[in-house]
């Protein structure tokens, strides 16, 4: 399975996503991220987290989701936005017909008013689009129908962490 997970600068939370699911997926799914505007470099903040964790950095980059789109890309068989720019915007027409599936969160890189917050943001970020790759994977996605993984992916975009 090939998960595309969309923002518009591709430097924070798809990134971080993009890096948790290939992490936790352990092989289950391939997942690459992309924004429609990206900014062309990964926030410091999301490497060090990432690092911090565990988490693969090596490859990850800041790219158009135009590379998706392509006839020699890879086929997606799902495409999560993470950010409501992303999903408010017209995409790019899919080969394929993927599910789709909307998992907001603030963007962690807004924050700027000091180094803690910052740091706090792409924490609370984090755990969010943690906790909700580990909900997803929990789930059976390589034996459901596409609607039980619509309904799934829809379910896990409403997930919220308390902390």
């Amino acid at each position: 399975m090939n998960i595309l997970v969309l923002c518009t600068g591709n430097s924070a939370r798809s990134i971080m996503l993009e890096s948790a699911l290939n992490h936790l997926g352990r092989g289950r799914l391939t997942a690459f991220s992309a924004g429609s505007a990206p900014v062309g470099k990964i926030h410091p903040a999301a490497v060090s987290l990432l690092s911090e964790h565990g988490y693969p950095t090596h490859g990850l980059r800041s790219k158009s989701w135009d590379e998706f789109s392509g006839p020699n890309a890879p086929i997606m068989d799902m495409v999560i936005t993470v950010c409501g720019k992303a999903r408010d915007e017209i995409c790019p027409l899919w080969p394929g017909a993927p599910l789709k599936g909307h998992w907001g969160i603030a963007d962690p890189a807004a924050i700027t008013s000091s180094h803690k917050a910052t740091a706090a943001a792409f924490s609370v970020a984090f755990a969010v689009l943690e906790a909700r790759a580990k909900s997803w994977l929990s789930t059976d996605f390589e034996h459901s129908s596409a609607a039980e993984r619509q309904r799934d992916i829809s379910q896990v975009g409403e997930f919220s962490l308390v902390m």
